[in-house]
């Protein structure tokens, strides 16, 4: 694998060169093919934030980017929490690949179905199982639903700082749910009436 390791506002030392060297060299274990990583560290000037020392590390290959950004007080306790970051991402990608390669068994799916979809009756009403989904609900959550315009719902999103926000939409009078969209802006899904 060629690491190339670059600084900024701080000092690599070689120490903390050959430790990064090392470490990122041993992630291939996880996942061959990936060929080229990139390790950067930068020191935040704010000295109200404790953990200053900042590890980025950008590991490419196979058309695969895996990425993860780290801070902790020390360059060597960040290249370590870097380093367990990226072992669980890039076993996450393998075992990815490796269903998408091998294809997932049509019994498993189905079964992975069943769990999910409730079983209905011969006259529609859902069959009440003893057996556990898989699923479970964790947390539960109320909110009033004031009758907002869907600009103020991703406002107070962006002020919550959530991924959604679920209201009732001001213009139309129905549910509606605001959230982010993957490229940066919000997207809107509306109640059809």
């Amino acid at each position: 694998m060629d690491i190339t390791v670059s600084a900024r506002h701080t000092e690599v030392s070689e120490a903390l060169h050959q430790a990064t060297v090392d470490k990122i060299g041993r992630l291939v274990r996880f996942l061959e093919g990936m060929d080229r990583a990139e390790v950067h560290y930068a020191e935040e000037r704010n000295p109200r934030i404790l953990d200053r020392e900042v590890c980025e590390v950008t590991i490419e290959g196979h058309g695969h980017h895996v990425r993860c950004k780290v801070a902790a007080p020390d360059g060597f306790v960040a290249l370590d929490r870097a380093v367990a970051k990226l072992e669980q991402q890039l076993h996450k990608l393998k075992t990815k690949l490796q269903r998408r390669a091998h294809g997932a068994p049509k019994a498993a799916a189905r079964a992975a179905v069943d769990a999910v979809t409730p079983a209905v009756d011969a006259d529609g009403a859902v069959a009440a199982t003893d057996e556990p989904t898989g699923l479970r609900i964790v947390r539960t959550k109320s909110h009033a639903l004031k009758p907002v315009t869907p600009d103020e719902a991703a406002q107070q999103m962006d002020l919550l700082g959530h991924g959604f926000y679920f209201f009732t939409n001001a213009d139309t009078g129905r549910s509606a749910v605001v959230y982010w969209r993957d490229d940066g802006d919000v997207g809107l899904i509306d109640e059809a009436g």
